[in-house]
Order: C-alpha cells, then structure tokens, then sequence
C-alpha cells in the first residue's frame, strides 16, 4: 500500500509510475540489472535522478568472490543492536565475503565478538579496533562535537589512519541505516571515481548547511548542501598520499576558532574539507543514502529514483521521526529487525569454503548423526550453537563489594510477566537468558522500555540466546546467563521462582558471616523451596508468616506430592526449628537451588528439554566436595504457571524418558572418567525415574 501524503501535482500517470516502481521494488525486491536510475550532482539538479541514462551509470560488479571491506564505528549497548539490524540487511543481499572493520568500545566489542562468534556466519571476517584508545588520545579528543554521537562520531576521519596500510579501499556505513540492495553494487562505484577523487559521498538532503532552518543558524562551510557522511567510499591509498591527516586536522583548527564545535561531528569536518577541495570528492547516487531525517528532503530523490539501495535513519529520533512516509520505510527496516539470523548463516556458492572453524567441526559432527536413532532430535539439540546477544539492553555493572550476589535464572516469552515481580523481590544484581526468536526480542525490548518497574532497573542484565531447534536449551541457558553474572557468588535459581524480600540482604550477611571468601570454603547454600498452587496469595514477609501459610495449607514444601526426593534432603522438619545454618549430605534426585561461588562448575549442557538439568549439577558440586549448608532464615517460593511444552512431551512419551536415561548413562560415564571411584556413589541415581528437573 502505498503511502499517504503524495504531493498534489502528481498526476495520474505520474502516480501509477510511483506506485508500480515503490511497491514494485519494495514488496517484491529488486534486480540489480537494471542499474542506476538516480544520481546526486552538483550542477542544478540536487537528486540527480534527471538526464542520465541508464548504461551510462550501470555499476561493473566487482567479481563474486572479491572480499569486500566495511568499517563501522560502534559503541554501548543500543549502538550494538542497531549494527546487527545493520549487518542482516548486509547479509540478506551480500553476494561477496565481507570484511568487517569494526571500531567498537569495551561494551560492544564485548557484545559483537560473542555475537559472531555464535553466529558463525560464512565468509564474513571480523576485526576489532580500539575505540576507547581513540577516544582518548591525540587524535580526535581535541574536538569538541555537540552531536549526541560524542567522540565517537568524530573516528570516521582517522579511518585511513587506523586501518591495516595494505587495505586500498573500504566502505564506511553508520549503524543506522539499512540496505535493500547488494553491497556490491555500492563497492562498484569506486571504479567511477577519477584519479583524483578519494571520498564517494550522497548529498545531505536537507537545507542544513544552507544555514536558512533557522534564525542565527551558522552551520560548518559545505559545497552547497554538502554531503551526508552515512555512507561513505574511502579511497583509503590515495587519502594517505594526499595527506588527508593533516589536511583535516588544518581544516578543523580553522573553524574551531569560529564555530567552538562540530555540530555533525565528522560530517562537519568532512564537509569543510571538500569546500575547500572539491576535487577530493566522487558524487553518489542519492539513493545510496536515503535520509530520513527531520527536515528532509529525501522525497526529491525517492520519488523519481527506481530503486533505493540504502534507508538511513539519521535523526536523534531514528524510527520514531516524524516524516510522511517514514512509516513505509520504517517496514523496510522492522523486516530485518525480526528476521531470524540463523537464515543468514548460508555459504557462497561457487566461492573457495570460508566456514569458520568451529562451523566445519559441527557440521562433520552432525553429519555424523543417524537421523533415524530415537534420540537424534536430542543430539542435533546438543549440537547447536545459538547466537548469543549478551547484555540486550544498557547495563551497569554492579560496584565490587566483596559478598555480593547475582540471582541466575533462564526464561522464554511465556515466562516474561514474572519480570516485574522478581524485581519487585531482588533489590541486587541479576543475569538473565532469555530464549526468543529475534521477533520475540524485539517484543521484549518494547515491553521493558514500557515497564516503569523494568526499565528503572539497570542492574539486570538480560542475554539473548536466540531460539532454534525443537528442544528448549535449558542448561545452554544457565550457563549463558553465570558466564555473564559479576559478582563473586551466584544465586542459582528458576524464573518462576519469587525469593523472600530479604534474601538479598540475608545471602550477602550470610556469606560473610560463614567466612566463605576469606577461608576458599567450597559451599553451596541451599535456599529452601516451596511453592503455592494460588494464582493470588499474600507472600510471607518472614520465616514465621512462611510457617503460618504452610500450617495453613496455602504453601507446600517444592513438588512434596509429585516429587518429594527432589527436596528432601533439605530436611525442612529440621530447618522449621533451625537458628544457624546446618549441614546436609546429597542424596538421589536432590535438586536444591544453591548459593555458589561465581567460578562454581557449569551446567552440563547435554541436558535440553526436560529432566535432570539441575540434578546433574548437583552431582558435579558434590563430586567437586562443596558442602550443602542449608541456611535457616531463606526462603523462595514457586509460583504456579501452565506447564511447559518439555514437560508435556515428557509425560506422554515414552521415547524422550528413554533418551533422559541414556543422557544419564552417559553422564555418569564421564563423571567416572573424571572422579574415579569416587564417582560409584553416583549410580543410584540413574536408576530410571520421574526426576523433575
């Protein structure tokens, strides 16, 4: 459908022309064959989209398996989000092996390195420079830039200086923009540039620099509108032989004096450069750089051109900017925003194998599997390598104290309403693994940004495994979110789970009360389970109204009627009375949830679905000689809630218990492998059962 809003002075010929090239190309994709159809100049036709025929502007596609490079500045949390929203849209059309330059501060390269490291993309290279370094040295830190892009929106400019010397060229993109079109059609422009051309840039399409938005507005002196530095193509060998680094630095100490600051951050400095030289610069097509920013003008160019290549979002608003056909672009944009990454993950044919190495190694192992063994949906499940966005959302870690704690807990979007009562529950730090569909996680952030209790939170750090296979990851996720925790010790818990409103306070007292730090005393510290089959009830503020409820009938003991041995070790008669912590020795099927060390044993992640994820745990922590001391004034409580597709599967199939009892066959296998005899005391508890968790 197509937009509303469509100027008056479109006649009918002209509007179904518009409505068969917009729709046409937007909903039903794009033939690069068809070439250019609009071009930015300099010579009274501001969009370029008149008198140029198309074999005069048909790109020469580099050759399919030329490694094309792309740098990118990136940095904190929602900068990382926007770039793989980015990086999609790249891959989505790619045809080539991509290089990916990326200038990233300690937070995002911490984010993307795991990100493509799980993600496993072939052909596509990834190399990391230093940001912060940047930020505070010589080069750039003398420039004040009023953008809200800080120092980071300067590091374009010293691109030629900070890439490997070898690299001739390089296409430099902002994270806010997104591509409908192959990048390789971009890369092929350089060949139009002329010997003397080193910069390929889109006119801004905006009045900014015309210095006539405002009254009093002075903007940086530009070639007429001058150019937006979204997109840009670097001439990286010839920059350095023209002595870029100087000429910019020259030019940018003269309109300081005037101008105190950038107002654009390197857009301003580039800009001022090409007034000054315009030979540097090599024009490009507007639709290379579609920008939607408040005052634009881009409908000049978008409303004549055939084809548009690359939407850039280049308002402080991004998707939220008021323009009258931002809605139409903004789909263009949410379609990569949801698309499932894994989709991406495909290889390029007719080009030398570029897998990385982990990749080959699960595809032989894979290959390996018989597809008619009754277990083969657990083992692919066990195979799987999930892309993996640590921190999700801004995050502050919490400040070093010695006895802190960091509740653990996993969850998918049907767990997601117990959010705003855990917070409401645990004042301290949390990591959390949430298994979604990057749908669902772009769901989740909308719902976060929109609690006043979850937003207010900066404490919680939420980590993105993103869903693939039938079989929900359960230990995948455990282990995701206690990589992620910063703290010495770790609250070991289950989402469903709301702990007393002063375990918190009590654990951190308590770790330091049992000198657990000071002594390396390898201890877990049980936190006694109950649970509520009320949808609604009053939570206990203390052990003794805990006590009542439970004298009452409203509180039970964990699973006491479907699975007593999985807490009975606990020995809740005793802790009813107990007034110090207490010791308890492991039994068969115990699964308490514990306080742990930060560097305890992971979970074992062969455990996916249903059954036996914490007991296996356990058992590593016993084998491992911690000590189970059950702490007398904790408490947590399990709300009640649908039961999970796993469990169902479990109860009905007789095949999945079956493959649960060869998991444990094999897990015990290893741990004799590991602990000897010490491990014999292990084997009663494999013999078959219905073990919860």
């Amino acid at each position: 459908m197509l937009p509303r809003g469509r100027p008056r002075a479109l006649g009918a010929a002209t509007l179904l022309l518009v409505v068969v090239v917009v729709v046409g190309f937007f909903l039903f994709g794009r033939d690069p064959e068809y070439g250019l159809q609009a071009t930015a100049t300099l010579d009274g036709d501001p969009y370029g989209s008149r008198n140029r025929s198309t074999s005069d502007l048909q790109p020469l596609l580099p050759p399919k398996c030329e490694l094309l490079h792309v740098a990118i500045v990136c940095a904190g949390h929602n900068s990382s989000r926007e770039v793989i929203t980015l990086v999609k849209s790249v891959l989505f059309y790619r045809k080539n092996p991509l290089h990916l330059h990326l200038v990233t501060d300690t937070v995002a390269r911490s984010i993307l390195e795991t990100l493509f490291r799980t993600w496993m993309v072939p052909a596509v290279i990834i190399r990391f420079y230093d940001a912060e370094e940047l930020k505070a040295g010589p080069l750039i830190s003398w420039i004040p830039n009023k953008h809200y892009s800080g120092l980071y929106g300067l590091m374009k400019l010293v691109l030629p200086s900070i890439l490997p010397l070898s690299l001739a060229r390089v296409v430099v993109l902002d994270t806010d923009v997104t591509f409908s079109s192959d990048i390789a059609e971009l890369w092929a422009l350089f060949a139009h540039f002329s010997d003397k051309q080193v910069i390929g840039l889109v006119e801004n399409q905006s009045d900014w620099y015309l210095g006539n938005l405002w009254k009093n507005h002075k903007p940086w002196p530009a070639l007429g509108r001058g150019f937006n530095t979204g997109v840009i193509l670097l001439q990286l060998d010839r920059l350095r032989q023209s002595g870029w680094e100087q000429m910019w630095k020259l030019m940018a100490k003269r309109e300081l004096l005037t101008l105190q600051a950038t107002s654009l951050a390197d857009q301003d400095v580039f800009n001022a450069v090409i007034k000054e030289h315009p030979e540097l610069v090599h024009p490009l097509p507007c639709v290379w750089n579609v920008q939607l920013s408040d005052h634009t003008l881009a409908e000049r160019c978008y409303l004549e051109a055939a084809d548009l290549k690359v939407i850039h979002w280049n308002s402080p608003k991004k998707l939220r900017v008021k323009n009258k056909h931002a809605e139409f672009f903004r789909n263009l944009h949410l379609t990569f925003l949801g698309y499932d990454g894994k989709l991406l993950r495909r290889e390029l044919f007719g080009c030398p194998s570029q897998l990385p190495a982990k990749a080959e190694q699960l595809q032989q192992a894979m290959s390996q599997l018989d597809e008619e063994e009754p277990c083969f949906e657990f083992r692919q499940q066990q195979l799987t390598v999930h892309r993996v966005h640590i921190t999700f959302l801004p995050h502050q870690p919490p400040p070093p104290r010695p006895h802190d704690v960091t509740l653990v807990a996993q969850l998918s979007m049907d767990r997601l309403q117990m959010l705003e009562a855990l917070c409401r529950h645990w004042p301290g730090p949390m990591s959390l693994a949430l298994y979604l569909t990057d749908a669902e996680a772009q769901q989740f952030l909308h719902f976060v940004e929109t609690s006043p209790v979850l937003s207010a939170r900066k404490d919680v750090a939420y980590h993105i495994v993103y869903r693939e296979g039938p079989l929900y990851p359960v230990n995948q996720l455990r282990n995701v979110a206690l990589a992620q925790a910063l703290t010495p010790y770790v609250f070991l818990s289950d989402i469903d789970f709301l702990p007393a409103y002063s375990l918190y306070d009590y654990l951190r007292a308590s770790i330091e009360q049992l000198e657990l730090s000071s002594l390396q005393r390898k201890a877990a510290l049980v936190v006694p389970a109950f649970e509520t089959l009320h949808y609604r009830f009053s939570f206990p503020n203390s052990k003794a109204e805990l006590l009542t409820l439970l004298d009452a009938g409203s509180l039970y003991t964990f699973r006491y009627h479907e699975w007593p041995q999985g807490h009975a070790p606990t020995d809740y008669a005793r802790w009813r009375e107990a007034q110090a912590p207490y010791r308890v020795q492991w039994a068969a099927d115990y699964e308490p949830y514990v306080v742990v060390p930060l560097d305890c044993p992971r979970y074992d992640p062969r455990f996916v679905g249903f059954g036996w994820n914490k007991v296996a745990h356990i058992i590593e922590l016993d084998a491992q000689e911690y000590e189970l001391l059950v702490l007398p004034e904790a408490f947590s409580i399990h709300l009640p809630h649908a039961p999970s597709l796993d469990i169902s599967r479990f109860r009905s199939s007789p095949t999945y218990r079956d493959c649960l009892q060869a998991f444990k066959e094999e897990f015990h296998q290893d741990l004799s492998r590991r602990y000897g005899a010490a491990a014999l005391k292990y084997l009663t508890a494999l013999q078959p059962s219905q073990s919860r968790a």
